[in-house]
């Protein structure tokens, strides 16, 4: 049924984006995302390949490739100027590949551009928000020490560490190291930096606990 092929779609595009998030080695990803684009592609599932290419974009930049990602077709390039989940899939990513490698400007520009399309989304993006509620998180707190609109990265920063302290309350195994690092993140930023030890401490020694 075609309502079983899309649960399967999701459900695949789910685990491949946590398989990079927890840490999988970037080749397996890489390759894993190869064979999930050919089950996509030969279902037609255009929007779904979008968002996969998105997360093979950022694959490619942290391995170092000399692999190029695949050229947009004129009809995916009209889904990703029309489609705003597509489009909050592709601006997380580029927000997070920008700071992985500390570009302030593509990172600031990049975050803006998702938080202006992160309201309206798809249900399936709702565990992804988790995740991105966290690297937005660090990235807010890391903007604000540098921009000229540090008190407005600050807000956004605690706004997505709220986020992600209502996903620990949930589940502290999975949640619970990354909430206490956005809390030490926030104390670095504000200069409390005797808050930030005991923060930083408390995310290593959750991380070791729910490991």
């Amino acid at each position: 049924a075609s309502g079983d092929i899309m649960q399967a779609a999701l459900n695949i595009l789910m685990r491949n984006s946590i398989f990079h998030l927890a840490g999988v080695k970037l080749q397996k990803v890489h390759d894993r995302n190869i064979e999930v684009a050919q089950f996509l592609r030969e279902r037609k599932m255009l929007i779904f390949m979008i968002q996969l290419q998105c997360l093979q974009d950022s694959i490619f930049k942290l391995i170092g490739t000399d692999e190029k990602p695949k050229k947009e077709s004129a009809e995916e390039k009209k889904i990703l100027a029309t489609n705003n989940s597509v489009r909050t899939s592709h601006y997380f990513e580029r927000a997070y590949i920008s700071f992985i490698f500390r570009s302030y400007n593509d990172t600031k520009h990049y975050t803006e551009k998702y938080m202006d399309s992160i309201v309206n989304t798809w249900a399936n993006l709702f565990y992804a928000h988790a995740f991105h509620a966290y690297y937005v998180g660090l990235i807010s707190f890391w903007l604000a020490k540098k921009s000229r609109e540090g008190q407005q990265w600050r807000e956004r920063g605690r706004r997505s560490k709220l986020a992600l302290k209502k996903w620990a309350e949930s589940s502290m195994w999975t949640f619970e190291n990354r909430w206490y690092l956005l809390e030490a993140e926030e104390a670095y930023c504000n200069d409390d930096f005797d808050a930030a030890k005991l923060f930083y401490e408390k995310a290593i020694s959750s991380a070791k606990e729910h490991k």
